[in-house]
């Protein structure tokens, strides 16, 4: 039997760091993992149009900072830095009930085309204008490979076209390793919501080997072969 891990909790312990840093006590430990999970769903409605590659959580005492790697961080920021303090105070006040202060770090994605997470996105923005499927696909993959990447693949479940029976396709080009840990394979999961019910969409980019740790929201990453 195949045993399918996702890639990235694969490769934690070697070339990625965790996404959350903070420590809490046994009798403290639900309630900040359930703030955790409430902030990363407000973020994920609240900058639907942003882009957002990824997020990082550092909590201490007194202080939570959060790490947001977007393609778009002028529609996080607005207007003189508007849009940051609506969010801020939004986050104390509906899952922190203002107990902790909040720090906001925005940062901008330097290649949106080779990031999973905005891949997946815009897929699901054109399955859900009901683009043909097998089109968006292959457009997304030729831009892609154009980007860089040394592989990619994208698998897409569910109504596809809004047909009677649920069925499965899978494209890709380029070369995908996911054995090796070595391997720098940046993965999503993202859902489409259609009239004719959810399209799962899964999108691996492979980006070479790498050695040392490579964190996003560093100023430098390692080099890959």
């Amino acid at each position: 039997m195949g045993h399918k891990v996702h890639p990235k909790i694969y490769r934690t312990p070697f070339i990625y760091p965790w996404d959350s840093k903070w420590y809490a006590k046994k009798e403290n430990f639900p309630q900040v993992l359930k703030q955790e999970v409430e902030i990363r769903k407000l973020l994920a409605v609240k900058l639907k149009e942003a882009g957002i590659d990824a997020i990082s959580i550092e909590r201490t005492p007194k202080e939570l900072q959060i790490f947001i790697l977007a393609a778009k961080p002028g529609v996080i920021i607005g207007r003189s830095g508007q849009g940051l303090d609506i969010l801020r105070k939004e986050i104390e006040k509906k899952c922190l009930q203002g107990k902790i202060k909040v720090k906001l770090n925005i940062q901008p994605v330097k290649q949106p085309a080779l990031s999973a997470q905005i891949i997946g996105q815009n897929l699901v923005s054109e399955i859900e204008k009901r683009m043909p499927f097998r089109r968006v696909m292959k457009h997304a993959i030729e831009k892609v490979m154009a980007a860089g990447a040394r592989g990619v693949k994208i698998k897409m479940s569910g109504r596809l076209n809004g047909v009677e029976i649920a069925r499965r396709e899978v494209l890709g080009a380029g070369k995908m390793s996911l054995i090796t840990l070595r391997s720098d394979v940046d993965y999503a999961f993202v859902e489409a919501h259609t009239i004719y019910g959810k399209i799962g969409i899964k999108v691996w980019v492979y980006h070479g080997e790498v050695f040392g740790r490579r964190d996003k929201f560093a100023k430098k990453t390692e080099e890959k072969e």
